[in-house]
């Protein structure tokens, strides 16, 4: 299914909305329970950057997945990604991509989804931009238009996003702001931070 250059960077021109699996995707898979049996989950400060960028070039993420957890729910929070973008315990990721898109008000063609397993195949196949981390299933990787370098949990999603801003005549811009020092995100984590604290974590 990998499309040729023109063609992807053509599909990556046209998203304004991003779609994510979690486990997997945003993180790498493990399943971490603590003493109590509370479920942990690790993501990448990177992905969450790269998803601040994408935010504040106008495009919007949102998360899609099929287990609930009340970790997903406060990297959501810290990323500002509201609750109506946030749907878990799906068991129907085509139907609830086709959901997300409307509440974008998007066609299906600007959207990317990037997810990693079999469950996720119903919707890579109707997004517009189909991809997925370097470690997913093979049967997936076979599915996508794009398949990362990296692994889920380790910047496959900084690479998406990466993907879709630099085929949008963006990425080089937020480079060169980058090195001058002038590149300004907002902080992800969402609590007011009191008196001379910082929160730089993304």
């Amino acid at each position: 299914m990998k499309p040729k250059r023109t063609e992807l960077v053509k599909r990556a021109r046209r998203v304004r909305g991003v779609v994510l699996d979690v486990d997997g995707v945003l993180t790498d898979a493990q399943l971490l329970y603590g003493a109590r049996g509370e479920a942990l989950k690790s993501f990448s400060a990177r992905d969450g950057f790269a998803i601040k960028l994408a935010q504040r070039e106008g495009i919007t993420v949102c998360l899609l997945s099929g287990r609930v957890a009340a970790p997903v729910r406060a990297r959501a929070r810290d990323l500002g990604i509201p609750t109506r973008l946030t749907l878990q315990g799906s068991g129907a990721k085509a139907a609830d991509l086709r959901r997300l898109a409307a509440r974008l008000g998007l066609d299906l063609a600007a959207v990317a989804f990037v997810g990693d397993d079999l469950p996720d195949l119903p919707a890579l196949a109707i997004a517009g931009l189909a991809a997925c981390p370097a470690d997913a299933a093979a049967e997936v990787r076979d599915h996508c238009h794009y398949v990362c370098a990296a692994r889920g949990g380790h910047g496959a999603v900084r690479e998406v996003i990466a993907l879709v801003l630099e085929a949008q005549g963006r990425w080089h811009k937020i480079v060169e702001a980058g090195r001058s020092g002038t590149l300004r995100v907002a902080h992800s984590d969402s609590r007011r931070l009191k008196g001379n604290e910082r929160d730089d974590r993304s």
